[in-house]
């Protein structure tokens, strides 16, 4: 399922926790997914993450595709609630929300959701997501705090994204951790922003706790009471990175999921394309010879990679996705057709992160089984921030040539 709709679809399933607005730049990793709906919107090799994240400007529970949504949420904190059958309430994710950070502080604007909520309104089948919400205030000022739990498929590559730290030249941060705990679950630290260009001093730091049995815990906090909107009310979100761990890995959220719809196995989404590592290394083989470009960093997903090149003129963000079954896309910018139809969009365009200076070229090929290659290439080596050389170290032509080269045709 894309990415978008994962997310649509946990919205509908949980409370509504949050004013969400747009929230495409949650994919603000630049990692495209070789996705249907996130194609139409942009013809660009880049939208924006989650390695993750999911998921980041960061996003935290979002990028998970956890916290949000359609109502049937609780807004006060009440005793446990837990329905006859079992499912957990949103009054019960308040209570337990509550109990689980620092004493001492105060919580407010606390919300809560999960399938207890659904099924006392009377609506059929089970939600796969839980989340709770509250502005958490330890005496230096508020912040937000939220936290979801859901059931995924532990075996499938968008769940190890959630807990693998994002290229920097992707996700900017300060800092990212991760860990292998003793009972196999996998964690991980992401301490960053929730402007990936840092206009502001809105930070933004997000834990997911990810189990061998598939449930997936994400926590996310801000140093100001709400995510958008709002001034920075502290210098650091109010839980430490010890006590944010604490709050997501504590295994009462466990209790929490097996009320939960367990998901079905994961499969390969229509236009996913092929592997990360196979798009990475053809990538890495096409780029021009004697040009003395060195890989500096690389990375991806399915049907995407992305190399970060450096001729001794300052680096530069290159990016290439690899798509099938998009033959209702025309490219962007100038288009030209081939004899065999396959048609090529050319472009020269400004940078959409916020980087001061910076210009993305564009090369976009869709040939007429609706197989798709665009390439872009950046004058920077992270588009978030300021250019660093006049123009991106591969010319629009060399673009063209990698995107239309037939060795991408075996990776169907």
């Amino acid at each position: 399922m894309p990415f978008e709709d994962r997310l649509g679809e946990a919205m509908r399933h949980t409370g509504d926790s949050f004013e969400l607005g747009d929230r495409r730049d949650l994919v603000e990793s630049g990692l495209i997914r070789g996705r249907r709906r996130l194609a139409r919107r942009r013809t660009a090799a880049v939208t924006g993450s989650v390695l993750a994240l999911a998921t980041v400007g960061l996003g935290g529970a979002y990028a998970a595709g956890l916290v949000g949504g359609g109502g049937g949420g609780s807004s006060v904190a009440a005793p446990s609630t837990r329905q006859a059958d079992g499912a957990t309430s949103g009054e019960e994710m308040v209570s337990l929300f509550k109990s689980l950070l620092p004493a001492g502080g105060a919580v407010t604007k606390e919300q809560g959701s999960g399938p207890g909520d659904l099924r006392a309104s009377g609506k059929p089948g089970a939600s796969y997501a839980a989340s709770v919400s509250g502005v958490f205030d330890d005496g230096n000022g508020p912040g937000l705090i939220a936290l979801g739990v859901r059931r995924v498929d532990p075996a499938a590559s968008s769940s190890g994204e959630q807990v693998a730290c994002p290229a920097k030249a992707l996700v900017d941060h300060d800092s990212c951790q991760t860990e292998q705990r003793p009972d196999g679950s996998r964690y991980m630290l992401l301490q960053g922003y929730e402007n990936p260009n840092r206009s502001d001093s809105a930070k933004a730091w997000r834990a997911v706790l990810l189990t061998p049995k598939g449930t997936l815990i994400d926590a996310s906090e801000w140093n100001a009471p709400a995510q958008k909107g709002s001034p920075a009310g502290r210098e650091t979100p109010p839980l430490t990175a010890g006590q944010l761990k604490a709050l997501v890995v504590s295994p009462k959220w466990l209790s929490v999921a097996d009320t939960l719809r367990a998901p079905e196995k994961a499969d390969r989404p229509v236009g996913s394309g092929p592997s990360a590592e196979a798009v990475q290394k053809q990538l890495i083989a096409l780029l021009p010879a004697g040009r003395g470009l060195k890989a500096v960093e690389r990375g991806g997903q399915d049907g995407y990679a992305f190399v970060v090149v450096d001729d001794g003129r300052g680096k530069s963000l290159v990016q290439i996705n690899v798509q099938t079954g998009m033959s209702d896309v025309r490219p962007e910018g100038t288009t030209s057709t081939l004899p065999d139809g396959t048609v090529i969009g050319l472009a020269k365009k400004s940078g959409e992160k916020g980087g001061a200076g910076v210009a993305m070229w564009i090369a976009d090929t869709v040939r007429p089984d609706g197989f798709r290659v665009v390439i872009s290439a950046f004058n920077t080596g992270n588009q978030n921030k300021e250019a660093t050389r006049p123009e991106p170290a591969l010319t629009l032509d060399e673009l063209k040539k990698i995107a239309l080269d037939p060795r991408w045709v075996t990776l169907k």
